[in-house]
């Protein structure tokens, strides 16, 4: 029995699919790229913004024909869509035969199995429970680099969010099954370990009583086969001194933390229930740039959220051209259901909106290109991603730079290198939010 496997949304839903794969591998199931080979087709689904939602609903309806004309079987919804919307998936496409919600994932195999008898079925759990890390996860992303969710669920409750009611409160995954799964994860030849969670920060308080990422990392440390350990998804305020001097000593853990911080007027960051002023944040990045002068923040902001004015934007402005983060994305603010922002008064209109994100990113682009180009003649240590066929060149990563959201490093070399492999290079341009470099000298690995 062949199976599509189809994953949507962030990386931590990635990691999700990741142990589904290894759940339906042990269970001797084998996988097809291609739409029209498999017998099964599960989709795991996104639904945090709007445009995810559509993507989300849009690829059910795709595979659903395959349901009706090919050679498909049963079709299998899971993630966060099926978990907000499980009913009306079932009641509205008769082509799914079974919606798995974001803690139920560990029936993945059984769900199918039912299906392929002719039995439709929601497999929920509830969303205090928290699935077991399984042996033989299967990791899809090329293999040099893999996620490790060190977390599930959010209590921040922020209006504009919907996660909390999709993925339940926050749940810290026990150190030692982190730690089992990670060295398994470095067997199996991964050099980059990414942390990730709706919030990174906080791992531990529920367990332990206390925060515990700093001791997570010194653990994860210890590792042999990892040379990076890079931490998503840290919230400002919950940024305290002993993450930051771990990271100063441990030499594995990369100089590199992503703030999302949404906003920087204090009385938009109020209505959206963040618990940072504009002057808490610009203490915390002052702060972490004193402590680790070589580190890269990367941060994220909403636009056009109900009541945002032109005064409020153009204090934004004021305050991304001041902070000078190294990384930046924007998005528009999504009107999500069953969210106190969404029924807030002064909606803010799509055009304006997509105007103030441009404006926005505009003058990260600046800020952007004007970094890049400072780093020409450093010599940094990247890790190769792939090569560019034919050319004698290949892709690589600095350690300011996170795979699939920030910029790459074209290398140009006559060298034989591998995805995975490191190497000091020396930066010789830059192209717009790209590197270019040669390898510096011998040193590869």
């Amino acid at each position: 029995m062949k199976i599509l496997f189809i994953s949507l949304g962030c990386d931590k839903n990635l990691v999700d699919s990741e142990e589904m794969l290894g759940l339906l591998n042990s269970r001797g199931y084998t996988f097809t790229d291609d739409e029209t080979e498999a017998d099964i087709i599960v989709i795991n689904t996104c639904c945090f913004i709007n445009d995810a939602k559509e993507e989300s609903i849009q690829t059910i309806l795709e595979m659903a024909e395959y349901k009706k004309s090919g050679s498909c079987r049963a079709l299998i919804v899971t993630g966060c869509l099926a978990q907000r919307y499980r009913q009306e998936i079932l009641d509205e496409i008769e082509e799914v035969d079974a919606v798995i919600g974001t803690t139920a994932y560990e029936k993945i195999a059984d769900a199918i199995e039912e299906a392929l008898r002719g039995k439709r079925a929601v497999e929920l759990e509830e969303l205090s429970a928290l699935p077991s890390l399984s042996t033989g996860r299967m990791v899809t992303t090329g293999g040099h680099f893999a996620y490790l969710k060190i977390a599930e669920g959010c209590n921040k409750c922020c209006t504009y969010c919907i996660i909390p009611k999709i993925r339940g409160k926050y749940r810290s995954v026990p150190m030692e099954r982190l730690i089992a799964q990670a060295e398994e994860l470095a067997a199996q030849g991964v050099r980059e370990l990414i942390l990730v969670a709706q919030e990174t920060t906080l791992y531990g308080v529920d367990l332990y009583g206390t925060k515990c990422l700093h001791l997570l990392l010194e653990a994860l440390c210890k590792i042999s086969g990892f040379r990076w350990i890079r931490i998503l998804y840290c919230y400002p305020e919950e940024i305290y001194p002993e993450l930051i001097q771990t990271m100063k000593q441990e030499k594995k853990i990369c100089h590199y933390l992503d703030l999302p911080i949404q906003h920087a007027s204090d009385r938009i960051l109020k209505r959206m229930g963040r618990r940072t002023s504009k002057e808490d944040l610009i203490r915390i990045v002052t702060n972490l740039r004193e402590e680790i002068p070589d580190i890269v923040l990367r941060t994220t902001l909403i636009t056009g959220f109900p009541g945002e004015t032109q005064e409020d934007h153009e204090e934004l402005m004021d305050f991304v051209d001041q902070m000078e983060f190294d990384r930046l994305g924007v998005f528009t603010y999504s009107q999500e259901e069953d969210t106190p922002a969404a029924v807030m008064p002064d909606q803010v209109d799509e055009e304006t909106k997509l105007n103030r994100q441009e404006e926005l990113m505009e003058l990260q682009q600046e800020i952007a290109f004007d970094r890049a180009e400072q780093m020409t003649g450093r010599v940094v240590e990247v890790m190769v991603e792939g090569e560019v066929s034919g050319e004698n060149v290949y892709v690589a990563r600095t350690y300011g730079d996170a795979p699939n959201v920030d910029g790459l490093l074209f290398l140009h070399t006559g060298e034989n290198l591998m995805s995975g492999d490191f190497a000091r290079v020396r930066i010789t341009g830059a192209a717009e939010y790209d590197l270019i470099g040669e390898i510096a000298d011998e040193f590869t690995e």
